[in-house]
């Protein structure tokens, strides 16, 4: 019963504190945070930092990819630099894999283009198809796409678009038909598809990007093809 003494501010602290018990607070209209979806941590990691190997092995799928000294480089002093500007996609596949469930980070910095100015993961890379997801510094979103004979969009959310010029992180995982996706170190991404059980990892850009990658970084569970 109300209480016409009893200050509004604590009648609303009152229904604040008996909503609480019941379970329900401020925020239960917001959907809670998904759980971060994990590989075996006893799985080995694969490191490419570009420095002494270069990209021997690797499979250029599209594109001009060329392993350049760069100043402010994210460790040593080489960087991979895919520089083609008149292809759809351009496409690089490193050489370990295939892999099922796979967790999968690098760093790229956009350099330049008009058309577009992007850096993506790809996944379950196999036979031309594969998932790839990828931002861009002239558009406020990060998505994740599949690719067989064209592109499709299957999620997208809003983001600050990286900047021209700085280093950024993307981390991709992916564990049977899930796969969650991270822009500097926040989940944006979280989306279950069942197109593509295996393959292997690469790097992707667009149309006019020029874009620098390094250490890339694949954990996963080899099997499939």
């Amino acid at each position: 019963m109300h209480d016409p003494g009893m200050p509004r501010r604590s009648l609303l602290k009152r229904a604040l504190t008996i909503l609480a018990a019941c379970g329900i607070t401020g925020r239960a209209r917001a959907s809670a945070a998904p759980a971060e979806i994990k590989v075996p941590d006893d799985l080995p990691t694969e490191r490419f930092d570009f420095e002494t190997k270069g990209i021997e092995g690797w499979t250029r799928v599209d594109g001009q990819w060329v392993v350049e000294k760069m100043a402010g480089a994210p460790s040593g002093k080489k960087v991979l630099v895919q520089r083609a500007t008149r292809n759809e996609f351009n496409v690089i596949v490193a050489p370990p894999g295939p892999f099922s469930d796979v967790d999968v980070t690098m760093k790229f910095k956009p350099i330049s283009g008009r058309e577009d100015a992007s850096g993506g993961i790809v996944l379950r890379f196999n036979d031309g198809r594969y998932y790839v997801v990828r931002a861009n510094a002239l558009e406020d979103n990060f998505r994740l796409y599949y690719y067989d004979r064209g592109r499709r969009q299957l999620a997208t959310a809003s983001v600050k678009a990286p900047s021209l010029g700085q280093w950024h992180t993307v981390r991709v995982a992916a564990v049977g038909d899930r796969i969650q996706a991270w822009l500097n170190g926040k989940l944006h991404l979280d989306h279950r598809d069942t197109r593509f059980k295996s393959g292997r990892v690469g790097l992707w850009t667009k149309a006019d990007s020029i874009t620098a990658f390094d250490d890339l970084t694949i954990r996963g569970v080899t099997g499939g093809g």
